[in-house]
């Protein structure tokens, strides 16, 4: 698959996996907010991928919202968590940022 540099900022994560889907998640307490403005895609998915992700994004959204509750996402210090879901792995770290969670997914 070939990469696509998309014009202006990469948003999320910088991973050496494609295709990759990369979002900076806005925190609000303990919930995220996702800005399509803040998202980049790397590389092509295919069709079915498309469809995985667009399934599972609100999943994996939902699931780092448990770990910023839960402590294992901590918006004062940087770690980074890994999830699967549906084929799909999540890398997701607040970067210390108080405010932001940095997010990839990629194929598993």
């Amino acid at each position: 698959m070939s990469e696509i540099n998309p014009p202006g900022p990469v948003w999320g994560l910088r991973h050496d996996i494609t295709p990759a889907f990369g979002a900076r998640l806005v925190q609000e307490g303990p919930k995220l907010h996702f800005l399509a403005d803040r998202a980049t895609l790397s590389g092509e998915f295919t069709p079915e991928q498309c469809e995985k992700l667009d399934a599972t994004f609100p999943l994996f959204i939902a699931r780092l919202e448990v770990a910023l509750h839960d402590g294992r996402l901590d918006p004062r210090r940087s770690t980074r968590i890994t999830d699967t879901v549906n084929g799909l792995t999540c890398e997701a770290d607040t970067r210390g940022s108080c405010g932001y969670v940095y997010l990839t997914i990629y194929p598993a």
